[in-house]
């Protein structure tokens, strides 16, 4: 009765102690190639992403690239010095692969090449408070491939989870579920299983002519299969259960990556806000833009008027190329704003989603190849604990310790995540 019991929403016949706690929320938001920390010779300080701090009371305040997230000071902390140590081991373009698993990519496990994402151990304790385990996206929809994936979550055996880049297909997904459409969506999801079946059994009789490509390919489409099977069961233990009743009308579920950036931006950080107001997940991590020059949010600066190509501003040295990068920071600074204004504006029984929810923010490098001093932001999260308006910093600390303080401050009580050596006491997370 156990395995059942766990398996069984939390329903509000199960009484106030446990429906009236407090939603305990996880959002993940990566961007690639660094930040804007421009060289002092360029006369650009007031740039950088790093925020200035007053050496008389150790008050900070935001510079240019971040200015739009102003009016969230008491809401948001800047974290400095972080790294993961496997990181300067490792190829530089696959700092996004370990930015949420910190494993040693440099030199993985025989047969695997990641480790769990936070993400997804978030979502292991959360999944039986809601409908969804968690949501993954991207602005590539799939896995990408290793060394270059097109997701930043990756499940407990280490493998990529497909992420979603869809506007339309996230919302349906969300918030269209219903027994006909889960129905045949399963009847579709058995056809492909029984074909991948296939295909596997004849690929073992092959195994020696099949290359390494080709079986990892073969892995994550397994992989993926199994994701929106979990999904779809997930769905099924609800689908009793009302959804929250919502106002849609601000959505533009026809915005696309191949548009306007901020019109994407915009609606896939809404159907995070909404997700979470109805409590559908409380897991979600979101990949803004891909590494090395891959993918088509390479160009969205170019689609704002900037000077180059998202990569190629990254490898800026001159005063106008830096410039560049740093108003692209500037970009992204006002699509967090608007998603933690969005937070802010829905509300649980003690205060805003976003005082139930952290959100992690920033990149696997500080800047291009450069995997030390990682850019982060952390932002809400006041109802557990969090206590924000500094620039924290303390010499050079295990990014690993910030994810297991996240967990800690989630009620999550691990030992240890990756290769963390303890939380980040006397910081920004107040119950650690």
């Amino acid at each position: 009765m156990g395995g059942v019991a766990l398996a069984l929403p939390v329903l509000d016949a199960m009484g106030a102690s446990v429906t009236e706690r407090d939603p305990r929320r996880f959002c993940a938001i990566y961007t690639a190639n660094g930040m804007s920390l421009p060289k002092s010779e360029n006369g650009i300080d007031e740039w950088s992403w790093f925020p200035p701090v007053s050496e008389r009371d150790g008050d900070f305040r935001f510079g240019m690239s971040t200015q739009p997230l102003g009016p969230f000071k008491n809401q948001v902390s800047f974290l400095g010095g972080l790294y993961h140590p496997s990181g300067p081991k490792a190829a530089p373009h696959i700092c996004s692969d370990m930015w949420l698993t910190g494993a040693p990519l440099h030199n993985p496990k025989p047969g695997t090449f990641n480790s769990a994402g936070l993400d997804q151990v978030i979502a292991q304790h959360t999944k039986r408070y809601c409908r969804q385990p968690s949501l993954v996206l991207s602005i590539e929809a799939g896995t990408g491939f290793l060394s270059r994936t097109g997701t930043i979550s990756y499940g407990l055996d280490g493998r990529p989870i497909p992420a979603e880049n869809n506007a339309r297909r996230v919302f349906n997904r969300l918030f269209r579920s219903d027994r006909s459409s889960l129905k045949s969506e399963h009847e579709k999801l058995q056809r492909r299983i029984k074909l991948v079946d296939a295909v596997a059994a004849s690929a073992r009789s092959l195994d020696k002519q099949l290359g390494k490509s080709d079986r990892e390919r073969m892995d994550q489409y397994l992989t993926s299969l199994n994701e929106v099977e979990s999904r779809l069961v997930a769905s099924e233990r609800w689908i009793d259960v009302p959804l929250k009743k919502q106002d849609y009308s601000h959505l533009n579920l026809d915005a696309s990556s191949e548009g306007e950036p901020a019109e994407y931006y915009r609606n896939m950080f809404d159907l995070i806000a909404l997700a979470f107001d109805a409590d559908i997940t409380r897991s979600v991590a979101f990949m803004l833009n891909r590494e090395d020059g891959m993918g088509i949010s390479d160009t969205f600066p170019l689609k704002l008027g900037l000077s180059k190509t998202h990569h190629n501003l990254s490898h800026a040295t001159d005063k106008e190329g830096q410039l560049n990068f740093a108003k692209y920071d500037m970009f992204l600074s006002q699509r967090l704003a608007h998603f933690f204004e969005r937070l802010n504006s829905y509300k649980d029984r003690n205060g805003s989603v976003l005082d139930n929810t952290i959100v992690l923010y920033g990149s696997g490098a500080s800047t291009t190849h450069n995997s030390l001093n990682l850019p982060t932001l952390i932002a809400g999260g006041a109802n557990m604990g969090l206590k924000h308006g500094t620039y924290w910093k303390k010499g050079e600390t295990r990014m690993s310790n910030v994810h297991l303080s996240i967990l800690r401050s989630m009620g999550i009580e691990q030992e240890s995540f990756s290769d963390s050596t303890g939380t980040l006491s006397g910081s920004i997370f107040g119950r650690v």
